[in-house]
Order: structure tokens, then C-alpha cells, then sequence
């Protein structure tokens, strides 16, 4: 019965939907943006009260009585050209424990929480988070690029590159702040960056604040255990 050929993205409130007929010149169907599931929303035919739903027209497009050049999946193709910022927010907050003999540093406890929009799948959004931290946090403690003098990389496998692994981190206890993106349809944001981008400053402003009794102000990352080490007993 119908086909939808394109996502028209300049003011994002319009669907054109091109059916197919016998006719030659096909008729389009106009459905304005509701604040209901795409899936539920009706597109209707201009001027009458005939209206099709999503699933409704997934089902017609594999139908036998669809001639064989346009029988099948329903797909469609948008080129998004206007910027669609949104705001997200968080707040993480580390607690470690730092041994002075050695400068070994130990994540006790990394807790947050984040706005990444409507979460649509929970368990996937924890993921992200959960790896991002772990690379904010490696960032912070060990991960470095190191040359020589002719500038040729020495840590140029993971054998000489150091990362936080399983076993370097506690379960994290998190939690979403939910603030839907009023410029996306399903109103999310982006799931993967806030654990990254929080994570090296909060591991880092516990160290320097486990760190404070030594008067030490400032810590570059990495903060190795040998560069904690040498904070240390340069005090």
C-alpha cells in the first residue's frame, strides 16, 4: 500500500509518505509530530479521515497485492544537515585511597549521575557509562603515550601501554537524571561521553584531595604511582 521514501529533516515535524498505486502520480500523506510513539502515531490522508498507522504500512509493504519492485521492508534515508544541540548534565564524585609507601592508587568508590535524555534501554546506557568511566579513569591513572628521543612511540601495544582493567575498579553506583532533548524525536542524548569526560576530574581531585596533607595542589596525568611517590616525599 504505501512506502516511505524520506525523512524530511528542515523543520523536523513533517513525514512525507510517497504511496504506491496504479496510479502514476502518487499521493503523499502528511503526518505532524505528536507527542505519542512514532509507531502510534496515524499518518493521514489530507482532507479525509483514512489513516494508517506505522505498523499499518510496514505490514502493507510486504503484501502480496504490492507490485515486486517496491515489495518489502520499509526503509528509509534522511541527511541531517541542521545542528541539533542538546545540554546534558551529571555530576561524579570518586573516592580513592592512596599508599604512600608506593603511590599505588585504589578506586574505593565512584558514584554519578547523568543526563543523557529519554533512556530508551537502560542496561545499554549503564554500559556506556561503565566503560567510560573505566577509560576516564585509566586517563587519569596510567594511561600515556611515551616517545623517545627520535620521537618513535615506546608504548605502541597494549604489553607497553598500561589500562585500568576489571579488577582496578569497584561496581559503580549510578543513576539518570532523565531531561528529554526537546531537538530529538525520542528526546535523547548522547549516552557514551558522560563516564569520560567526568571521570578523569573526579579521580584526580581525590588524589590531590588524599594528597592535601602533603600540600600537594596539582597532579598531571597521568598520576602514576611514581609521580604520587615523588609528590610525596618532594614535600
Amino acid at each position: 500500500l504505501a512506502r516511505i521514501i524520506q525523512q524530511v529533516p528542515r523543520d523536523n515535524i513533517k513525514f512525507i509518505i510517497h504511496a504506491a498505486y496504479e496510479n502514476p502520480r502518487p499521493s503523499a500523506y502528511v503526518a505532524k509530530r505528536a507527542r505519542t510513539p512514532l509507531a502510534k502515531l496515524p499518518f493521514t490522508i489530507g482532507g479525509t479521515d483514512r489513516t494508517l498507522s506505522l505498523f499499518d504500512i510496514a505490514a502493507a509493504a510486504a503484501g502480496k497485492d504490492i507490485p515486486d519492485e517496491i515489495r518489502g521492508a520499509l526503509r528509509a534515508v534522511a541527511e541531517i544537515s541542521t545542528p541539533l544541540p542538546t545540554y546534558p548534565n551529571g555530576c561524579h564524585v570518586t573516592e580513592v585511597e592512596i599508599d604512600p609507601q608506593t603511590g599505588v592508587v585504589e578506586i574505593l568508590r565512584h558514584s554519578g549521575i547523568d543526563d543523557v535524555g529519554r533512556v530508551i534501554n537502560p542496561l545499554i546506557v549503564d554500559g556506556q557509562t561503565h566503560g567510560g568511566i573505566v577509560q576516564g579513569g585509566g586517563q587519569a591513572l596510567m594511561e600515556h603515550c611515551v616517545y623517545d628521543a627520535n620521537a618513535l612511540i615506546l608504548a605502541g601495544s597494549f604489553m607497553d601501554y598500561a589500562m585500568l582493567r576489571a579488577a582496578d575498579v569497584p561496581s559503580f553506583d549510578l543513576a539518570n537524571n532523565e531531561i528529554p532533548a526537546p531537538t530529538s524525536l525520542l528526546g535523547v542524548k548522547g549516552g557514551g561521553e558522560g563516564g569520560t569526560t567526568a571521570a578523569p576530574p573526579a579521580v584526580i581531585n581525590a588524589i590531590v584531595d588524599a594528597l592535601s596533607e602533603f600540600d600537594v595542589r596539582h597532579m598531571d596525568m597521568p598520576a602514576t604511582p611514581e609521580r604520587i611517590w615523588r609528590a610525596i616525599h618532594q614535600t
